[in-house]
């Protein structure tokens, strides 16, 4: 029997800083993850990790905060937003310890000083402290480094399926599909922190990584716990058209502007990114194409800020985007909603699993994410998630023995995988995206509800099957799907990243987190 004091489900930015610091407290750690870790969503995070330092413009985490409040449209808690925010400087002193490779000032007298920031949309200074246009990615292998040197071990492979309850109902492990074994292996936990990451990739246009398909919280829904605020859907206002890569906020951050078909500049570049994307939109409804515009900064300074971005745009666009124009539309980035947690992050409902990252709804982004907050709350609640799960009584392990039934049967169509797929993530993108309505809304549920994806099954052997793990992944899907749906139904009004046309105000009565649990989905 594997068994630990802490397992952390996801190998991202926030499950490792949590697996850092749960071994740093003397805990036995183990993270299960079902991709590679150095693949994680993670690595989409570009441009940015918002921490008040004030080492360019003056600033403070009570400026931080205020602006974090005033994006998230009402909806966020001010005491966790205001953890967050002041937690900025231990999750930077963290990640400076461990060896990130932050960009750099000249002339700077202590290395905190020395970090170099960037403005992103909504920010009121230029607090975002940045590697390049590669931050994420340098703060995920740093991560995965410090856990290999501390002997953490990372499983990969590992599909979860369902959370393992013992006789009290307390969380004690999880139940997992072993992609190289073909085996269903439970690991056994005194906690467990589920840190998958959201559920973007359900959509058909997203910048996310393929894996992102909502395992986490299907698991905690299904398990008996509580998710919220899951309609607030971040589409990020610039990515490539057609392949929609993501071109980072850095580049407006650094004085990109966005233009239309005849020239037009027609919104503030460093707006919030829900006010952004709809005017986006809004220009596309009107047959006139949206551009990027990077040419008055310079080949010079575009080369040494975003490196990653000019061969992205060459690469996938073959445009030269320090001569030319770059052609974007918006497309699905990042989900605010997620699980429902109490102030030390354990999941409402569900007594011994705790989440965190963009996994959990800690309420400190509301309607609308602020860009350089979603790094900021991996790091910092990644690390206070780890001390609070210690903090507490560890669930009593209980062996068992597992009946789980595997989506397999002969002579089942595998195509039937890929159509109910296909259609799925359509059906979001065309009727539950920047913009909604109550009849697009029945329609799609109508249309998930009739792909019956709980009943599909593949004929096919369990052992290296990436058929089947892509229906695993598809039912997770459908289930966030529908819950997804039901809670913009529930939202008669627009707010953030939520857009009604036939409900278009900010009501107050609205002015509260939605709920979903299982006896929802019924």
């Amino acid at each position: 029997m594997r068994k630990v004091d802490i397992l952390i489900v996801g190998s991202g930015i926030a499950g490792l800083s949590s697996a850092i610091k749960a071994k740093s407290l003397g805990a036995d750690v183990a993270v299960a993850t079902k991709g590679v870790a150095t693949k994680s969503n993670s690595v989409m995070a570009q441009g940015g990790m918002n921490v008040a330092l004030g080492n360019i413009d003056r600033d403070s985490p009570n400026l931080h905060i205020s602006d974090t409040l005033k994006s998230s449209h009402n909806l966020a808690d001010k005491e966790m937003v205001s953890k967050l925010c002041n937690g900025g400087i231990d999750a930077i002193k963290f990640l400076e310890e461990i060896g990130v490779p932050f960009s750099r000032l000249d002339g700077a007298d202590t290395p905190l000083k020395s970090i170099a920031q960037r403005a992103l949309g909504g920010a009121s200074a230029k607090r975002a402290c940045y590697a390049q246009d590669y931050t994420g990615l340098k703060i995920l292998h740093t991560l995965i480094d410090g856990a290999v040197n501390l002997d953490i071990p990372i499983f990969e492979g590992l599909f979860l399926l369902e959370l393992i309850k013992n006789n009290d109902s307390e969380v004690c492990g999880g139940l997992f599909f072993n992609f190289d074994s073909g085996e269903i292996e439970p690991i056994y936990a005194g906690k467990v922190i589920i840190a998958t990451g959201g559920f973007g990739a359900i959509y058909s246009k997203n910048t996310n990584s393929a894996t992102s398909t909502g395992d986490g919280l299907s698991a905690i829904l299904k398990a008996g716990g509580e998710l919220s605020n899951l309609e607030f859907v971040q589409f990020h206002p610039t990515t490539l058209k057609g392949s929609n890569i993501l071109i980072s906020e850095s580049a407006r951050g650094e004085g990109g502007y966005l233009v239309n078909c005849e020239g037009e500049r027609f919104i503030d570049e460093l707006s919030t990114r829900d006010k952004i994307a709809k005017a986006i939109f809004e220009q596309l409804k009107q047959n006139r194409e949206v551009f990027l515009d990077l040419r008055h900064i310079g080949k010079e300074k575009l080369e040494h800020l975003m490196p990653q971005e000019l061969k992205l745009i060459k690469q996938y666009a073959n445009t030269d985007a320090t001569q030319e124009l770059v052609a974007i539309e918006p497309a699905v980035h990042y989900t605010m909603g997620g699980a429902s947690v109490n102030e030390q992050f354990e999941v409402i409902g569900l007594k011994g699993c705790y989440c965190i990252g963009e996994a959990s709804n800690a309420n400190v982004h509301g309607a609308n994410r602020l860009g350089g907050n979603s790094l900021l709350e991996a790091v910092t609640f990644g690390l206070l998630g780890a001390s609070e799960a210690l903090n507490t009584t560890a669930s009593k392990i209980e062996e068992q023995k597992f009946n789980y039934i595997l989506p397999i049967a002969k002579d089942s169509d595998n195509l039937e995988v890929y159509k109910a797929k296909n259609s799925l993530s359509d059906t979001l993108f065309k009727q539950v995206g920047i913009i909604r309505d109550e009849q697009n809304l029945l329609k799609a549920l109508e249309t998930i509800e009739e792909l019956n994806i709980d009943s599909l099954k593949i004929d096919d052997t369990p052992k290296h099957s990436t058929l089947l793990i892509e229906l695993l992944e598809l039912q997770n899907a459908s289930v966030l799907a529908k819950a997804l749906i039901k809670s913009a139904l529930w939202r008669k009004e627009s707010r953030g990243a939520h857009i009604r046309s036939d409900y278009q105000d900010e009501l107050i009565e609205f002015e509260k987190n939605s709920t979903v649990s299982k006896k929802d989905l019924v």
